[in-house]
């Protein structure tokens, strides 16, 4: 009987390390934002070798992702995330240093950690939580967006505050980074630690859902991340200055957590997710138009772009789980839709960034990007199909 109570204790625990540390996948990429015209002059930066800066921990979102199910194999999920945690602590403290090199090194090193935990919890929730994997893919999605809008929103005025530079001001999350270090190491080192992926014979790469899916989580986190940005240095453009352009893109995410949160748990009530991807797409659409077109109509666009992006998110995320029948295809999909598509979204900011270089404005690199919900739309509605990658391992 005493057994019933200490499996749900571990069970609440295991959900608010993961809530925890899905917290902690994007501070260290956002926290940038804001301050990027600040790097920029202090470092001597292009737009074009900034947007290289914003890319890379994108990049190293796919380039790292392999890794993780090699890692959960070999030492389990559980202690390959406490791995991962601290790897993101050196990543902040090696951005203290000054110079370019520890900048970008840092940077990779940061990126590098966030791959595992991007990888790693939708298997967790498969693994764990498969009764529940609408509401832990909501409180999942939920605080990657809630960790995203404190360091929009965050960065600037704690900064200023404290009078830090702009090396104070995205270091200074590690703070926030040790937290779910400290829920998780019980976890980690107990004896509860169970393996959460493994090498699937024969791999996904052949199976077209697997690509479709793989799609969808490529084109929603490249328009995110070429969004996320440069909107702050639109907004600077045209006389906004670094806090309310900060506190915009915090309005955003906020927006994003109650979306993020709310979608999945509708999204898995019902056989297929295309009703939602569709209305996710559009509204995000309508929120991009808004920048475009209409200056001065900053807020109800960044809200419009807040709530579309944290459904795409969500949904990608969703979908991952939904169409893998286990923990252990859910990790295999998880690694290949990340590795694949963040790769190609790191391009995302580099492009934007090159695009203003060479117009010397920002509509072209606007109507590049609505351009691309059009393959983001048919990948999701491919991927939101009643359909599964393979059978149960």
């Amino acid at each position: 009987m005493h057994d019933v109570p200490q499996r749900r204790l571990s069970r609440w625990w295991l959900g608010a390390g993961i809530v925890l540390v899905a917290a902690n996948l994007r501070p260290a990429v956002v926290a940038v934002s804001p301050v990027l015209e600040q790097v920029r002059a202090a470092e001597s930066l292009s737009a074009t070798a900034a947007g290289v800066l914003t890319a890379l921990p994108v990049f190293c979102f796919g380039a790292f992702a392999p890794l993780a199910p090699r890692l959960s194999l070999r030492i389990g999920a559980e202690r390959t995330l406490i791995a991962a945690l601290g790897v993101l602590l050196l990543g902040f403290g090696l951005r203290l240093v000054p110079g370019l090199v520890p900048l970008f090194l840092g940077t990779v090193v940061c990126g590098s950690a966030i791959a595992v935990g991007n990888v790693l919890l939708p298997a967790l929730i498969k693994r764990d939580f498969a009764d529940r994997a609408g509401l832990m893919t909501g409180l999942y999605t939920m605080a990657i967006s809630a960790g995203g809008a404190l360091a929009a929103g965050l960065t600037v005025p704690i900064a200023e505050a404290a009078g830090f530079d702009w090396r104070g001001a995205v270091g200074m999350w590690v703070v926030f980074a040790a937290i779910p270090a400290l829920v998780w190491a019980p976890r980690a080192f107990g004896p509860q630690v169970r393996t959460a992926g493994a090498r699937m014979p024969g791999g996904l790469w052949r199976v077209p859902l697997a690509w479709q899916v793989t799609g969808f989580m490529c084109l929603q986190s490249l328009t995110y991340y070429a969004s996320l940005s440069w909107l702050p240095a639109i907004f600077a453009g045209r006389g906004t200055d670094p806090t309310s352009a900060g506190l915009l893109l915090a309005l955003a995410s906020a927006c994003g957590i109650v979306s993020s949160l709310v979608t999945p748990m509708l999204a898995t009530r019902t056989r297929t997710q295309r009703v939602p991807v569709i209305a996710a797409t559009a509204v995000t659409v309508l929120g991009v138009l808004g920048v475009l077109a209409l200056p001065g109509a900053e807020l109800p666009s960044m809200i419009l772009m807040g709530i579309g992006q944290g459904s795409s998110l969500s949904l990608a995320l969703t979908v991952i789980v939904l169409r893998a029948p286990d923990g252990l295809r859910a990790s295999q999909l998880s690694g290949m839709a990340q590795s694949v598509g963040y790769c190609l979204a790191a391009l995302g900011p580099f492009l934007f960034g090159a695009l203003h270089d060479l117009s010397g404005g920002w509509t072209v690199p606007l109507l590049a990007l609505l351009v691309v919900f059009a393959p983001q739309l048919l990948c999701g509605l491919l991927a939101a199909r009643d359909r599964l990658v393979g059978p149960p391992l």
